[in-house]
């Protein structure tokens, strides 16, 4: 640490001493009193992290200087206190360094160069489906299906335990990644061993899956990466990023009686993705911090890449403090976070300045109100009473272009729905299709909700919407209702901690009375592991050409996320979440009409059966404690006798093998020790042409794998079953498997093809229809470079590296866009592939491209021109000739892009230590 503003300073706390930065030393020279809590935490850590190089005086200066209003323009290189992975990106990150290993070798390196430095914690929460749903034996069911298909991803993982220092892997039925994180692996303040010296600093974390942000929820500032930039920072690489701006949030009052958190978070991610906050950091702040629990901040914090920020976080206060000792942290690491924050000018209470901000948004809490979002993005909030208009205005265009193999038209609602109780407002006339079921006879239709899922860390995080449907549940139980046989419905808690304080209440019995069992610990539904239909609906469902929909508590609704047979997808609270599987359709208002007829024969309501707050806190008080917390995560890296008895390999370098789940990557053949340049693009062919809001979903998609497709017979070809493919997210340690799902979610539209879905494309030169992956073959095979064309908010969605990762490997070799989201630029720029935006108010449908012609992309200067002109040469030879932003923020990027990427600057670092 150089210094340079005499800021070391000490702090005794339980009788021991640490070194730590100061702010209020450099607050001697510079004010900081109303500079926001989240640039104090990148202010300390330039502080600590000053070398003179990466870190200067100058970047010190930039940030202590903050100008709110300022265009960001400043570098800096900030370094994490640690990452967190989950299973589906954490498996490709230790592929990765696996192969980097192998590669430094090759370069003349030592294998044991690559080992994480900062401390990296792997949480596998993504791998377990919903194969088994309705019964007591579900979640032993499933657990043991997941172990059978992930036995070579499991024992790859634990050669990785032995393997690397500093790496811990959290395994299987134990929660979801973001909920251990806030529940146990959260240190909030760190604490490090330099030089002799015991050291306090904020904990700060990257993590592998975008709603790392959970985290911020209790003061600890992180964010989602892609695992390129997950590996750079565990071996040592500071990452490189522009001061932000910071948005402040004010939140006043108090929620109102029957309002949830999920209501909450809903309001705030459509205000703020109204406002644009893309690159940007939210801070919330004001008097109604004090009427919100730690639980509902992480709720909001979680959201934050629905909303579109880096982050949006809340500062330590006293309320972070109640949550870490009822999470079981010890009484010394509560002192000392406390005192740090007072130290360091961190601490929040009545008392505290209110921060600059570059611009200010304000919410009274009274004014929320019951919601959900959907169909297809969590930005767009339906108010409760407008979901059944809602679905009234999606439902044509969904069914449009019907082609049933068998239809019955009928009144669904009155004949087969639990509405059936002579409202009028069901009198609209849905497609559906008969179905006789475990001796039951119904119909499905257009609208009818076929997955009701209790998912996601989201909200299974949350005590009081979790303890909420569950006094629904007992309610509608004691009414005599159940959820509807067509709809599957699953509870996916995000912890042990969750099942013991449900089983604490007897609330989990009384949601299962009503059809909501326990099905795994993990993200189930909403990662898109919510397994396969029952073959009676299923089927209903393809006779008729069916538009139905899943509604369940996560963050995530993209098309073709949830399950490829589900056209429409509601983010709900979890109460909600029981309540629509009890009505089981979306052809219903909630709030004026009946859920079903009880055993007295009188008609429910939503309202008969909602708990009140007093009920719900009342139950939360009684129910959980620190002796819980303590319990479930004593042992939490120890894992079950299914973990322990896995087989796994031994040495530095893995020894690959024919797996179709583990493979050696390509990103280091015929790598050199010294990079290359940045040349300019010439004679490209389109890949693809989209439109907006294309997401890392549409990219590469997590979910199932189809026979018919190029991954599909890929995977026959190598004697793989169909019923043995399991998922696109658990084969993310195969390039083989995951190029050849590159852009093939089937919800994807290339605007090249006149209104076809999936991932298909024209191969311009032969005319024909293909597979995209197909096409990029046969480019490929011609030397032909590839580019994306795409409208706004292209990458939207999860941190998902493949997105990036198989968009190279196909041959691409630049993404023109209207716009970025942010991850995903990173990503692209990560794997040196180029990303660049369309002028202000221009984009391919203005130009007049259609995918047809030839690009040249010049003038890149090696990558320090910012904007650089594209030629675009129709196959009648008329040229169309436009200028682009070069999206090479930073010097630090422009030298990754240099190398090919991120991976191979740091192999070739290392490297070059090695031979020095």
């Amino acid at each position: 640490m150089k210094d340079t503003f005499s800021v070391r300073d000490t702090l005794d706390v339980n009788g021991k001493s640490y070194a730590f930065a100061s702010l209020t030393k450099l607050g001697e020279r510079f004010d900081l009193k109303r500079l926001p809590y989240s640039l104090k935490i990148l202010l300390e850590n330039l502080l600590r992290h000053e070398d003179g190089v990466d870190v200067t005086s100058k970047e010190i200066e930039a940030i202590a200087k903050w100008d709110a209003k300022a265009e960001p323009e400043t570098e800096i290189a900030f370094m994490p206190a640690r990452v967190v992975l989950q299973d589906f990106t954490g498996v490709p990150c230790v592929v990765d360094l696996a192969a980097m290993r192998d590669a430094v070798v090759k370069l003349g390196g030592d294998a044991t160069q690559i080992n994480p430095l900062a401390p990296a914690e792997l949480v596998i929460d993504h791998s377990v489906q919903v194969d088994a749903y309705g019964s007591e034996s579900a979640l032993e069911k499933n657990v043991e299906i997941e172990f059978e298909r992930n036995q070579e991803r499991y024992s790859f993982l634990r050669w990785g335990q032995k393997a690397f220092n500093n790496f811990k892997v959290v395994p299987p039925r134990t929660g979801i990644v973001h909920q251990v994180n806030l529940e146990h692996l959260a240190r909030v303040v760190f604490t490090n061993e330099q030089d002799g010296q015991s050291w306090a600093y904020p904990d700060t974390v990257f993590g592998t899956d975008s709603h790392t942000t959970m985290i911020n929820g209790i003061g600890v500032l992180g964010w989602g990466v892609g695992g390129i930039e997950a590996e750079a920072a565990m071996l040592g690489q500071p990452s490189s990023m522009l001061i932000p701006q910071v948005v402040g949030f004010k939140l006043k009052g108090r929620m109102p009686e029957g309002v949830t958190a999920t209501d909450l978070v809903l309001t705030v991610t459509q205000m703020l993705r109204k406002l644009g906050v893309v690159g940007k950091f939210v801070e919330f702040f004001g008097d109604g911090l004090k009427h919100l629990p730690l639980a509902d901040r992480a709720t909001i914090a979680n959201m934050a890449p629905e909303y579109g920020a880096t982050c949006g976080i809340f500062p330590i206060d006293q309320e972070a403090l109640n949550y870490m000792q009822l999470s079981g942290r010890s009484a010394e690491q509560i002192a000392l976070v406390e005192a740090y924050a007072r130290a360091q000018g961190m601490w929040h209470d009545e008392n505290s300045v209110e921060p600059t901000f570059t611009t200010t948004m304000e919410l009274d809490l009274a004014d929320v109100r019951p919601s959900l979002a959907g169909p297809k993005r969590p930005q767009d909030r339906v108010l409760l009473e407008a979901v059944q208009k809602s679905f009234h205005d999606v439902v044509g265009a969904l069914t449009a272009n019907r082609k049933p193999k068998s239809l019955a038209v009928d009144n669904f609602a009155s004949e087969g729905g639990a509405t059936a109780i002579g409202n009028e407002a069901n009198t609209i006339s849905n497609g559906s299709v008969e179905v006789e079921k475990d001796g039951e006879n119904f119909r499905v239709g257009d609208g009818s909700v076929v997955i009701a899922a209790i998912t996601s860390c989201t909200n299974t995080s949350n005590p009081a919407v979790m303890l909420a449907a569950g006094l629904l549940a007992k309610k509608a139980a004691a009414r005599g209702l159940k959820a509807q046989p067509w709809v599957k419905t699953s509870i996916g808690p995000g912890s042990l901690v969750v099942s013991d304080y449900l089983k604490k209440t007897g609330l989990l019995e009384e949601l299962e009375k009503i059809g909501f069992y326990i099905v795994g610990y993990g993200c189930t539904t909403c990662i898109g592991n919510s397994g396969p239909l029952p073959a009676e609906i299923s089927h209903a469902i393809s006779e008729g050409d069916l538009a139905v929909a899943s509604v369940l508590s996560g963050n995530r609704n993209f098309e073709g996320r949830v399950h490829p047979e589900v056209k429409m997808n509601y983010l709900a609270s979890p109460p909600l979440v029981v309540a629509y599987a009890l009505a089981g359709t979306l052809d219903i208002d909630l709030t004026t009409e009946p859920l079903g007829t009880g055993s007295d024969g009188k008609p429910v309501y939503l309202k008969d059966i909602w708990p009140s707050n007093k009920e719900i806190s009342d139950t939360i008080a009684g129910a959980i404690n620190p002796a819980m917390f303590e319990k479930n995560y004593a042992d939490v890296f120890k894992g079950d006798s299914r973990w322990n008895q896995i087989a796994s390999p031994d040495g530095a370098l893995f020894q690959w093998d024919d797996s179709t789940y583990i493979k050696n990557p390509p990103y280091f053949d015929g790598m050199t020790a010294e990079p290359g340049t940045i040349e300019d693009i010439h004679g490209a062919s389109v890949l693809g042409l989209f439109g907006d809001s294309i997401t890392t979903d549409h990219i590469s998609p997590a979910g199932s794998i189809k026979k018919d497709s190029p991954a599909g017979a890929f995977l026959i070809s190598k004697g793989v079953e169909p019923k043995n493919f399991n998922s696109f997210g658990s084969r993310r340690g195969n390039d083989d498997v995951m190029v050849r799902g590159t852009f093939a979610n089937i919800r994807i539209k290339n605007l090249m093809l006149d209104n076809v879905e999936g991932g298909y494309t024209r191969h311009v030169p032969s005319g024909e229809q293909m597979a995209i992956y197909d096409a990029a073959m046969k480019y490929k095979a011609s030397g032909t470079p590839l580019v994306v064309l795409a409208g706004k908010e292209y990458g939207t969605g999860s941190s998902r590296d493949w997105a990036a990762k198989g968009t190279l490997l196909l041959g691409v070799k630049a993404v023109i866009a209207e716009s970025f989201e942010r991850i995903h630029r990173s990503n692209l720029v990560g794997m040196g592939v180029l990303p660049c935006t369309f002028k202000s108010g221009e984009s391919a449908k203005s130009l007049g491209l259609t995918g047809s012609e030839s690009f040249d992309i010049t003038g890149l200067d090696d990558g320090n021109a910012k904007e650089a002109t594209v030629t675009a040469t129709s196959p009648d030879g008329s040229k169309k000739q436009f200028s682009v932003n070069v999206m090479l923020l930073t010097p630090k990027e422009r030298l990754f892009f240099r190398h090919g990427g991120i991976l191979q600057y740091v192999l070739r670092q290392l490297a070059s230590k090695k031979a020095a």
